[in-house]
């Protein structure tokens, strides 16, 4: 049954004296706000309005989730810190003489009620921000928090691993489930890995080997695990479509839902194992994947559609096509701004030059005279 608000206070505990019945100064202008009926109102599709036992009242649940997250502390915590403090069981609308909610009901109520919840509440605040005009909505800013962390950039070889092993425990896990029990599923997880330990091996060697050689270790071992992750989708296709027809026959519902959900997820990885497997292969035959927006190639020279179109790589930033890695960046000649766009400041003796002009020259000598040069200035009127 759903309740909002506490009992009554005892009549013992209301002749204490005020300095007890004082709350801090931010636990009391928390306490007036949290009065407001609108924020019960996202708990109430939770609870039946008659039926069933008593529930925690709403307001203590929402003061004492204020002061977990306020105060960081975990649920057993909180119950015994409001337990032990009489400014903390006054802030609850907790009696002195009444019982601190148990952590497992707390933490029973936080999960029935969900992120729905949480969102409800969110927009109630919101709403009464800026019915105070403490809050302007025309303008919402979001701050964000970013940790450093290392980033390991996929490989082929990485994902075609990654896939031989989910594809051997999803399928696993559907045969666990009762389905397909008698579909052979190879387990090519060790297979796997020792090619890419091989691949680790050959990069870790690859000073010694020489370019041509590295090249060649990794395009074999890469088809490989290729192979293995193409073997090991045929036969967990196998899998799925018998388990499929394994459903219907199924005892019980909860052995039903186990085995529809672990054919959902080897349906997935299936899915998800062949895109990798044709993007790698797709690498492995010189041609551009798909979906892939990296087109300069590892070796030196540019790459097919830079030569083709005469023009930088990245749509967005120009990349370099001569250099022998995908990281490093500079600027076509191309894009260089035009001379035109300088401005010339003016010398120290003479007359002062115009903006945009080139700087007066002194006649030459015979002793710095020097040939004449092909390349000329750009500007309008400038004598080479």
């Amino acid at each position: 049954m759903f309740r909002t608000i506490s009992g009554p206070v005892s009549a013992w505990e209301s002749q204490l004296p005020a300095e007890l019945l004082r709350l801090p100064e931010e636990l009391a202008r928390v306490d007036v706000l949290l009065d407001d009926p609108v924020f019960f109102a996202p708990f109430a599709p939770y609870f039946h309005p008659v039926l069933g036992r008593p529930s925690t009242p709403v307001e203590c649940y929402l003061r004492l989730m204020f002061l977990k997250f306020r105060y960081r502390l975990g649920y057993e915590s909180l119950c015994a810190e409001v337990s032990d403090s009489i400014s903390w069981r006054r802030f609850c609308r907790i009696g002195l003489d009444g019982r601190v909610p148990h952590p497992t009901t707390l933490m029973k109520l936080t999960t029935r009620c969900g992120e729905a919840a949480v969102a409800g509440l969110n927009e109630a605040l919101l709403a009464k921000a800026a019915g105070a005009k403490l809050l302007r909505t025309t303008r919402v800013r979001a701050d964000t928090t970013v940790i450093a962390a290392n980033v390991v950039y996929p490989t082929d070889v990485g994902l075609l691993a990654r896939a031989v092993g989910k594809l051997v425990r999803a399928a696993r896990r559907v045969q666990a489930a009762g389905g397909a029990t008698g579909t052979v599923m190879t387990d090519r997880r060790r297979a796997a890995t020792r090619r890419a330990r091989e691949m680790a091996a050959t990069m870790r060697a690859r000073a010694k080997l020489g370019r041509d050689e590295t090249s060649r270790a990794i395009s074999r071992t890469t088809g490989d695990l290729a192979d293995l992750a193409q073997a090991a989708a045929a036969q967990a296709a196998a899998v799925l479509r018998n388990g499929r027809r394994a459903l219907p026959r199924a005892l019980t519902g909860r052995m039903r839902g186990r085995l529809r959900q672990a054919l959902a997820e080897l349906a997935v990885t299936i899915e998800r194992t062949a895109t990798v497997v044709a993007q790698a292969r797709s690498r492995l035959a010189g041609q551009m994947p798909d979906g892939a927006t990296r087109l300069v190639t590892p070796t030196r020279g540019r790459s097919a559609r830079a030569a083709s179109t005469n023009q930088s790589s990245s749509g967005t930033r120009p990349r370099c096509w001569t250099t022998t890695t995908a990281s490093s960046w500079t600027t076509p000649w191309s894009m260089v701004p035009s001379r035109t766009a300088r401005s010339w400041s003016p010398p120290s003796r003479g007359s002062p030059a115009a903006p945009g002009a080139c700087p007066p020259r002194s006649p030459p000598t015979a002793a710095t005279a020097r040939p004449p040069s092909k390349k000329t200035c750009s500007l309008p009127g400038c004598a080479p």
